[in-house]
């Protein structure tokens, strides 16, 4: 699943999931068919057209045995939010629990279910990770600095806050663009401060977000997702 902002924004991250996968044995498939994940339309409010762009999804990924999405918000709004969205539903509500159950964030998917953490990476530089808002709503605190910790060449070094919102949220960063500004403010002295070279991310909207700050701030700092930073073998 290779979400709107990876399409649009970020091929190079969706193309990058496919190498370490396919690197680490996993046959993978790409079904054209995906959209939105209906994620925008949820967070407003507009559960109507989430419905609609959810029962998509699902028909859309009915026979893939796992699916992959190297984006932290995308796994948590269908692993969280689509049983929800059809709790009335008794066949789409069972349908949304077994995609759920299916999909797996990038991270979790290399650490819990292929059960590695070392890829067999390399990476010259140091890094700093940004965990994103909807890893902890998902419950992995640990596995992207697992897999970073493990990447030949690459130190890793210690971010303030790491574990802050970055100010992006979706639509957050276009209603409160002042306190969203501020919050990326924040992010990227913290950044700058910790001497990395790189920082790396698991969603799109925290890179798009941090990534133009630190332009904005002229910095020298690249922003990375973490699948870039794994596809390269040692």
């Amino acid at each position: 699943m290779v979400t709107c902002l990876g399409d649009v924004f970020f091929p190079e991250v969706g193309i990058a999931t496919v190498r370490l996968l396919r690197r680490l044995g996993v046959r993978v498939d790409f079904p054209k068919a995906q959209t939105c994940c209906g994620q925008p339309h949820f967070n407003s409010g507009f559960h109507a057209d989430a419905r609609e762009l959810a029962r998509h999804t699902i028909s859309v990924f009915a026979r893939s045995p796992l699916v992959v999405t190297p984006s932290g918000s995308c796994a948590a709004m269908v692993k969280l939010e689509y049983p929800e969205l059809f709790h009335d539903d008794l066949i789409w509500h069972g349908r949304a629990e077994d995609l759920a159950r299916r999909t797996h964030e990038l991270s979790d998917f290399l650490v819990n279910v292929l059960k590695v953490e070392d890829v067999g990476a390399r990476f010259d530089g140091r890094v700093a990770y940004h965990m994103s808002c909807h890893l902890r709503g998902l419950g992995l605190f640990t596995e992207p600095e697992r897999l970073l910790r493990h990447v030949r060449g690459l130190e890793l070094v210690p971010l303030e806050r790491a574990d802050e919102c970055c100010g992006f949220g979706g639509s957050f960063a276009v209603r409160y663009p002042e306190i969203s500004g501020a919050m990326v403010q924040d992010k990227s002295a913290f950044i700058e401060q910790s001497g990395a070279d790189a920082v790396v991310a698991t969603d799109a909207g925290c890179l798009m977000n941090i990534a133009g700050c630190l332009r904005r701030r002229r910095s020298n700092v690249r922003a990375l997702h973490l699948a870039q930073v794994l596809e390269h073998p040692a």
